[in-house]
């Protein structure tokens, strides 16, 4: 499991495929649930969690880069008629 000390250490590309590696995990979890199989269930909770950290920390550095992005100058309304 990661935490969140642990995820929020590594760059854009890790988490992405982190992310990628989760959810097929989830797919295999909640195929293995639809087929009574399911060795632990308290792993479905883990990975959804998991997931969930992953995109908040996603959404809140992709927000922070266009704060920080610069802005382009607004257009200068022309006044010709």
């Amino acid at each position: 499991m990661a935490k969140q000390e642990n995820i929020s250490v590594k760059t854009d590309d890790q988490l992405a495929t982190q992310l990628g590696e989760l959810k097929r995990e989830q797919f295999n979890l909640r195929f293995q649930s639809a087929t009574n199989q399911l060795e632990k269930p308290s792993r479905v909770r883990v990975v959804r969690r998991t997931i969930a950290r992953i995109k908040t920390l996603q959404n809140a550095r992709s927000a922070t880069a266009a704060n920080t992005a610069p802005t382009a100058p607004a257009a200068k309304a022309q006044g010709s008629i």
